[in-house]
């Protein structure tokens, strides 16, 4: 259960792409944010993902991403190419294997491997094809299966990315567009795998080449054009639109705290990690992670390329948790009394953002990263103080 949201630069305030994502997932699963440096490897080495264990490439970019602790992949994040992905849950008439890589292998194998959104989808479509997708979605659970749909974003475009078992259908996103936990592609899309109209014939799921709708065809269920705005997928297009040209990493933080709908999940699935993106086209991006459990009750903290230097995890799997983690400190503290305290300093961690960003084009680039950095730390400091 996540939900995931893209308003490229016609729908944006400042021009910018700003992309954001809550990560649903079962209350008590740890996510860390982690980073992983470029790093390079030679043409005989093979990689372990969750479950299978697939060719490495030459080399990979670095990355940041949201991550539960015992997974491979991740389910959300970004890399030093400023291309962002985000991917959620659905599910369709195709069968769910027991064996494949992970969504979130997948999400994290376009990060690492991709320059720009065009290429990280590209990335993900030639994996899914030569390994399919599978797997055990949670630690607790391994009979928890399901297909994915990506958001996948860089500065200048984004991409929405379904998936059915071995089949895919592509959306060139026009301005805004959000996805839940239900495939959403009308008609044919702008692309798709060869052979998929007809395989849906012959399979029943559609009459003929003109009756072929992705999101009906392949759910077997009817999709509202006006979904309600009481359900997470109706309220997080209604925000979007509602908001066209008006829309900062400020109030994507608002977006992703609406309660009404429950896009700020709680409960036994809860909204166990969130990102917000703010891709700016030839300047420094700046990435928000809560690196908590509730955005509602986290602080989002900044950064930007290069990590180093600001607070980051190796990346998993890891084999247990640990009480260290500020994750766990904070879910076992839940501190909901303290959410007009945390608001204020997050304005106040967003302005200082905001004065560096007008600073840019006056400093140089390492007095920029120096002062970012300091404002990543200051974040986490005063998130562990409200504990």
């Amino acid at each position: 259960m996540c939900d995931t949201f893209v308003a490229l630069g016609n729908s944006t305030e400042d021009g910018s792409v700003i992309f954001g994502k809550n990560s649903d997932r079962p209350f008590d699963e740890v996510q860390l944010v982690t980073f992983s440096p470029r790093m390079n490897f030679k043409k005989e080495d093979t990689l372990k993902c969750t479950y299978l264990e697939i060719p490495q490439v030459s080399e990979t970019f670095a990355i940041l991403t949201s991550q539960p602790y015992w997974m491979w992949g991740a389910e959300m994040g970004t890399n030093e190419c400023n291309v962002v992905i985000g991917n959620e849950a659905v599910y369709t008439h195709e069968p769910l294997r027991n064996i494949g890589l992970l969504g979130m292998d997948l999400l994290r194998l376009g990060l690492e491997r991709g320059k720009t959104a065009k290429e990280a989808m590209n990335i993900i479509i030639d994996l899914l094809e030569k390994f399919g997708q599978g797997g055990g979605c949670s630690y607790n659970d391994p009979n928890w299966l399901y297909h994915n749909s990506f958001i996948i974003a860089d500065p200048k475009e984004a991409y929405i990315l379904e998936t059915a078992d071995e089949w895919w259908i592509v959306e060139r996103v026009k301005d805004v567009r959000s996805i839940s936990n239900s495939i959403s592609i009308r008609g044919k899309g702008d692309l798709r795998k060869n052979g998929i109209i007809q395989y849906a014939i012959e399979k029943g799921y559609c009459k003929d080449d003109y009756d072929f709708d992705f999101a009906v065809t392949f759910s077997g269920s009817p999709v509202s054009t006006t979904p309600s705005p009481y359900s997470r997928g109706g309220k997080s297009a209604l925000l979007l639109q509602e908001n066209k040209g008006e829309i900062t990493p400020n109030l994507m933080m608002e977006f992703l705290r609406d309660h009404q709908a429950g896009i700020c999940m709680h409960g036994g699935f809860e909204s166990t990690g969130s990102q917000i993106s703010h891709l700016r086209n030839g300047k420094n991006s700046i990435h928000w992670f809560t690196g908590t459990t509730l955005p509602c009750i986290s602080l989002y903290k900044p950064y930007s390329f290069p990590i180093e230097g600001q607070k980051f995890y190796n990346p998993g799997p890891y084999q247990m948790v640990n009480s260290d983690w500020f994750w766990y400190k904070h879910t076992n503290s839940k501190p909901i009394n303290k959410r007009h305290e945390l608001r204020n300093i997050e304005q106040n961690i967003i302005s200082k953002i905001n004065d560096l960003i007008k600073l840019e084009d006056k400093i140089t680039e390492e007095k920029f990263q120096n002062k970012l950095k300091f404002i990543n730390l200051e974040a986490w400091n005063k998130s562990y103080e409200i504990l």
